[in-house]
């Protein structure tokens, strides 16, 4: 496959999801380099100050968010995280949300220091809490998309299996098939676009993953640690208005983990989305930026 243009595919976003097509919004590439030298890239949307943050998760990048943005027609700047999509790979490897906070920090203050909301999903929503505890001057109001600080091994099974999977594959239908063996709530179409965004065409016609695929960064450290220790603590510290949305058919969330949430976050609102897997933007994204706007003028 060639000549991939990565703005040239969100009309047929529009029309999988319903939403009327009037033309090509106003989106484009934007990049910084943070202090360490990484180069970290994202998407920005609309014409004026951008509103919302949106951070994705793991194996993904900023693209997952297009129909969510295509639905809420808000500016806003969708950051492809450390080690994903267009921005640099750690020398260190490390992805773990408390390593990525002070990157994403920056990237915040140079794109959108006056936004209304961060909203994570998985990964990112837990560097999106990261962030809210470090610099509740960036973070007015917190939306996480199917993830708690209680996400484990265990719980997220399914996606370490699909990250523990192949580096590279023979052609895209080959990654194709693979992907769509680990994503049932999700269309053919909806992830031959996504693979075009997050794998890329070598010369000999294999293709492989643009994220990072060490091994060590899943969810242990090399002590054997969690990636996420330390999180339920930060997240007792977060002090704005937060949104916690669950996959209906699939979640890493469980009862108890909600109410661990509710405990140590006690003003946040729960939503369960019917019908959608643990990625509620892929397979729900109507519904989702349904709820994103209603984070956004709360308490307003």
């Amino acid at each position: 496959m060639t000549g991939y243009d990565e703005l040239s595919m969100l009309v047929d976003n529009a029309a999988d999801a319903g939403i009327e097509w009037g033309g090509p919004p106003a989106v484009e590439r934007c990049s910084m380099t943070s202090s360490d030298g990484l180069m970290i890239s994202g998407l920005l949307w609309g014409d004026g100050n951008p509103e919302l943050v949106l951070l994705h998760g793991g194996a993904q990048n900023s693209h997952t968010w297009d129909t969510v943005a295509l639905a809420l027609g808000r500016s806003l700047v969708a950051v492809d995280l450390p080690g994903h999509g267009h921005s640099d790979w750690r020398p260190d490897h490390d992805y773990r949300p408390a390593a990525m906070v002070e990157v994403v920090a920056a990237a915040v203050e140079e794109w959108a220091p006056a936004a209304e909301a961060v909203v994570g999903m998985s990964l990112g929503g837990l560097t999106a809490l990261c962030l809210a505890a470090d610099r509740p001057d960036l973070v007015r109001r917190l939306g996480i998309v199917d993830v708690t600080p209680g996400t484990d091994r265990d719980k997220s099974g399914s996606i370490i299996d699909f990250m523990s999977g192949p580096d590279d594959f023979d052609d895209f239908e080959a990654m194709l098939a693979y992907t769509a063996g680990h994503n049932p709530h999700r269309t053919e179409a909806s992830l031959v676009r996504g693979l075009l965004h997050n794998a890329r065409e070598l010369p000999d016609g294999r293709w492989v993953w643009r994220w990072d695929p060490m091994r060590d960064w899943k969810m242990t450290g090399e002590n054997g640690s969690s990636a996420f220790d330390g999180l339920w603590d930060r997240l007792g510290q977060v002090t704005c208005p937060a949104h916690l949305w669950l996959g209906g058919s699939s979640s890493v969330v469980d009862d108890a983990d909600t109410r661990e949430f509710l405990n140590r976050c006690p003003q946040t609102e729960v939503t369960t989305v019917e019908g959608a897997g643990h990625s509620i933007q892929g397979s729900r994204p109507v519904e989702l930026a349904a709820l994103i706007d209603n984070l956004l003028v709360a308490g307003c």
